[in-house]
């Protein structure tokens, strides 16, 4: 017997599929791409009780095995690809006890594709115990396969369903649908180029051959698509008369609490309104709660280097490790506590059933600008992370919307922007309370959010009426009834989502570090040299001067990195970006973060890190970068270089501007056009551009 047996969950979305793939598998998962297309790949594993080891995929949600998408067409392949190892040896449908008509629609084809499957029936303790009670015995016996109730939220039933596993699931032997025998002739080609005896399989090749690539002549029926839905009907008419008998009462308790708050959620006015105040709390909760362990990482990041420049030899690889890859990194790590918040935030308001309350509500809002509620999704999406939004895009059929929604996509804000905000909102914007409960520093980064909103619908409209585009797509939604947010797997979407943010931008942070640390150490050598020698004999005339020492030492510093390779090419992007307010070091940052955006703290924290002042040792990098920054002048009039003209300017800048090379290069895969994702990047460049001149020049 194997020591693995491939399990994969199929399920309606919002069916909880992805929350039942948590409970069992933990931390035990990892994600990547199925082979060919960019659709995620969530791979997890955990023992059974026989000791063999569970090899669990969750795959895509789908309604139906007739995909739409190009994530609904990988789960459907998946079930029918019969020489594919991947083929699953059992399938768990995860349905949504509140609404099993739809569930037993998905199970009732995979019954007839004769895969070994269990019905898992989630979200049990949503029952109205009182006035409804399903008959599981009954359910059962009528559909021929295990059937088990279960709490993804609560982890009740999960003992069982693991046992259903261990245990061979027995093939339906009752065909669900049966094709019609006058469908014989065609059918029986079909049959033979298969290798199989399933109708069904072959009845699925007639009307959809393109789920099929390997089948060698297979041309679509004329009537396809109504002989798909007369099939629909067909299983719909009995699932009716199946819930009939086995529901004995609806589930109804849950469903009048969520008609009660959908009155007040779903109102034109107040929903916005809502939606508005709880993106403003959230900001306002991720700045206050995550302060004091953001303060913990910076201390902990500042006291290690101090010890790792005490214990390490002054040498050419002990300053490249610290400087240059740990200061860096410090400043990086210093904003995973804010990350984390803001993903546990989001992660509740899908998890409630919230979320798609806000993509209905938004539908009415965002169709002048040429989007529908389907676009809704990748724009909130946005929010944290601009990549696999854009591949949610998939999903919208019309090519236009399609088009508009991946290049409107990334104006919103993602997480990484998060430590660019965060850095100049901290050293400009007061930590002071407005109208007695709110932080100024909140509402600054409420409003960065929303402006990035109105960009994002700005751009919209511009090429909607460039394309005369005018959509009469209709947009239909499941509204899930309000449930408690299941705390394990917000947890886990909180480590999962850090960790990518760390491991993904370190590897591009490792990389940009050295190099800035490399191009800022060194530069011609009669030039560094010359500078080095013309601070000699002051310092050693100085040399009982601790504090002239220091004067000493931060000047001649400031003179290396001016003559450095790295202030050869800020001086000379310098005269593009002054009118901006932008000095040469930020136009260092702004060349790295061209890489990802979050690269730009990491910059500046190499960079100044070649001016410390050894009487800050004890203050942790990131306050340290914060004062630095704070306290720097221009060497020739005396001014601060960071004003709050600047600050603004940076801030804009970043809100608009395309900085991450990933966001690029999705686009040109979804689009298959180089013309688009590079004129996207001029487009974002330009836009960030001007509106970073016109707020320099308002606030200065």
């Amino acid at each position: 017997m194997s020591t693995e047996l491939k399990i994969a969950l199929l399920g309606n979305p919002n069916s909880g599929k992805s929350s039942l793939f948590n409970a069992l598998t933990g931390m035990r998962q990892k994600v990547g791409n199925y082979p060919g297309v960019t659709v995620d790949r969530k791979v997890g594993s955990f023992p059974l009780p026989d000791g063999r080891r569970a090899i669990l995929s969750d795959l895509p949600g789908t309604y139906n095995l007739y995909p739409k998408s190009e994530d609904e067409f990988v789960a459907t392949r998946a079930l029918l690809d019969l020489q594919s190892p991947e083929r699953p040896d059992i399938v768990v449908v995860v349905a949504d006890v509140t609404n099993l008509r739809r569930g037993l629609l998905l199970c009732s084809q995979v019954m007839d594709l004769r895969i070994p499957a269990i019905l898992c029936l989630n979200m049990m303790d949503l029952l109205d115990t009182e006035s409804s009670r399903l008959d599981q015995t009954a359910l059962q016996a009528s559909l021929g396969i295990p059937v088990v109730g279960i709490s993804a939220r609560q982890g009740t039933g999960l003992d069982t369903l693991k046992a259903t596993m261990v245990g061979q699931a027995p093939l339906s032997s009752k065909p669900f649908f049966t094709v019609p025998g006058s469908f014989d002739a065609v059918l029986s080609p079909l049959l033979a180029s298969l290798g199989t005896d399933n109708r069904y399989l072959a009845w699925q090749a007639y009307v959809r051959p393109d789920l099929f690539p390997a089948l060698p002549g297979a041309n679509a029926a004329d009537s396809a698509e109504a002989l798909i839905a007369n099939e629909l009907t067909l299983r719909y008419d009995r699932i009716q008369d199946l819930l009939a008998r086995v529901l004995l009462a609806p589930p109804t308790r849950s469903e009048r609490i969520t008609d009660r708050i959908d009155r007040v959620l779903l109102h034109p006015v107040a929903g916005y309104l809502i939606f508005a105040c709880l993106l403003f709390l959230i900001f306002q909760a991720v700045f206050a709660w995550a302060a004091i362990p953001m303060e913990w990482i910076d201390d902990m990041f500042g006291a290690t280097g101090d010890a790792l420049r005490s214990a390490l030899p002054d040498h050419f690889l002990s300053r490249l490790l610290v400087e240059g890859v740990w200061d860096g990194l410090g400043g990086i790590v210093v904003f995973v506590p804010q990350i984390a918040f803001l993903f546990f935030f989001i992660s509740i308001l899908e998890d409630s059933g919230y979320m798609s309350r806000v993509v209905f509500l938004m539908d009415r809002l965002v169709r002048p600008f040429g989007f529908s509620g389907k676009s809704v999704i990748p724009l909130i999406g946005g929010m944290a992370c601009a990549v696999p939004s854009i591949m949610m895009a998939r999903t919208i059929p019309d090519k236009t919307e399609r088009l508009i929604t991946i290049l409107a996509t990334p104006f919103m804000s993602c997480s990484a922007r998060i430590p660019v905000y965060v850095l100049l909102i901290s050293i400009f914007v007061p930590d002071e309370g407005q109208l007695g409960i709110f932080n100024m520093q909140g509402l600054v980064m409420t409003g960065m959010y929303f402006l990035g909103f109105l960009m994002a619908l700005a751009t919209a409209y511009v090429i909607k009426r460039i394309r005369r585009y005018k959509s009469n797509a209709t947009f239909v939604t499941e509204l899930p009834i309000f449930r408690m947010p299941r705390w394990r797997n917000t947890g886990i979407t909180m480590y999962h989502k850090s960790r990518t943010f760390v491991v993904e931008a370190g590897k591009v942070i490792l990389v940009v570090s050295v190099l800035l640390w490399l191009l800022q150490n060194y530069g011609p050598p009669a030039r560094m040299a010359e500078i080095s020698d013309s601070y000699a004999a002051r310092l050693e005339a100085a040399a009982e001067d601790t504090a002239k020492v220091l004067e000493l030492e931060h000047a001649r510093d400031a003179e290396h990195l001016r003559a450095s390779y790295a202030g050869m090419i800020g001086r000379g992007i310098e005269p593009v970006i002054r009118p901006l307010g932008f000095d040469w070091k930020i136009g260092i940052a702004l060349l790295s973060s061209f890489a990802a955006r979050e690269v730009f703290v990491g910059t500046m924290a190499t960079i100044y890190s070649a001016g410390e002042d050894a009487a800050d040792d004890e203050v942790g990098r990131f306050k340290q970068l914060r004062i630095q920054m704070a306290a720097e002048r221009h060497p020739e009039t005396g001014e601060p270089v960071y004003t709050m003209a600047v600050a603004v300017a940076l801030l804009v800048f970043y809100a608009f501007a395309m900085q991450c090379l990933s966001t690029v290069a999705v686009v040109q895969r979804e689009t298959k056009s180089w013309k688009i994702a590079l004129g996207m990047l001029a487009y974002m460049t330009a836009v960030a551009y001007g509106a970073a001149f016109i707020a320099f020049q308002v606030f200065s």
